[in-house]
């Protein structure tokens, strides 16, 4: 029987190699589009990496014509300070992919969205709240799902949008709040921090791809979904217990200022898609944590 073809959007990244890992087991034909080949660690046996810049849309009928059942796209511009390339990586490249798609015979687009699409809404976050995207991350991710949902109606486009939260765990580059606090506590280092009172949502990393999978075995819903544990955790607590397991270092609270923008409280309502997909996150955070250090302080130190 022949393979159905997946195509990863961003499979270099963090959460696209997972996610290239486990499909790996299954029976899928893989790809990666990236603007870069992946780093050592990250490179996943019989994936065919593909270097493709997405918010050019004249390179992807050169690249991406290969006939696809399922397209992920985890794809977009990590400084999200730099507005021009955000909003061309995120809302373009997410344009472009669905409008190069959505005349051929895919079952199933998966776009990745993210909380701070909705902004300074009230929390818990439900996916019928009104959103009030702040920055231009979560402008252009906004935007992407407007889109998303509009050609969805017209075309009958299958697809399903994941609002995530903060993802942790292995192999996570260290830009992120817990691989920095790992990276500082197993160095012994004094780091500052803001006060911590802000309050946030982490899912492992495992639990995510296990839901991707569910979804993938689905027909898509054509529907918003957050994505998170459904547990928030002030962000000093979280520093706290990284720092007690590891032994070493010391945090500095309140040497750092919150933004003016922060949003001091964004976690979701989880019930929708635990409903839609019978999932719920299995990984404590404790077990989550003790993995992700475990990783940094055999390969990261």
């Amino acid at each position: 029987m022949r393979k159905e073809k997946i195509l990863i959007i961003g499979g270099t990244g963090f959460i696209g190699h997972h996610t290239l890992k486990k499909l790996q087991k299954l029976n899928f034909e893989l790809y990666s589009v990236s603007t870069k080949y992946p780093r050592k660690s990250r490179k996943v046996k019989k994936v065919k990496y593909i270097i493709c810049d997405i918010s050019r849309k004249k390179l992807l009928d050169k690249k991406l014509n290969k006939g696809f059942s399922y397209i992920i796209n985890f794809g977009g511009y990590v400084d999200h300070k730099n507005k021009a390339k955000t909003m061309a990586s995120h809302y373009n490249g997410c344009k472009n992919l669905v409008d190069f798609f959505k005349y051929k015979k895919i079952k199933h687009f998966i776009q990745i969205g993210s909380s701070l699409e909705y902004g300074s809404s009230i929390t818990p976050n439900k996916e019928n709240n009104s959103c009030k995207p702040r920055g231009n991350y979560g402008l252009s991710k906004y935007k992407a799902s407007q889109y998303l949902k509009k050609i969805g109606k017209k075309y009958n486009f299958p697809f399903t949008i994941l609002r995530l939260y903060q993802i942790y765990g292995t192999n996570q580059s260290v830009n992120r709040l817990i691989p920095i606090t790992i990276k500082a506590c197993l160095k012994n280092k004094s780091f500052p921090c803001t006060n911590g009172l802000q309050r946030r949502d982490f899912l492992y990393i495992d639990d995510l791809i296990r839901l991707l999978i569910l979804i993938l075995r689905k027909k898509a819903s054509n529907k918003i979904f957050n994505v998170g544990s459904g547990k928030p955790i002030k962000i000093k607590k979280i520093i706290k217990i990284i720092n007690t397991k590891v032994g070493l270092g010391k945090p500095l609270f309140g040497k750092i200022k919150m933004r003016k923008d922060e949003i001091k409280n964004s976690f979701p309502s989880i019930s929708r898609i635990k409903n839609q997909y019978k999932w719920i996150p299995k990984v404590s955070f404790e077990k989550g944590i003790k993995n992700t250090i475990f990783f940094y302080e055999k390969y990261g130190k």
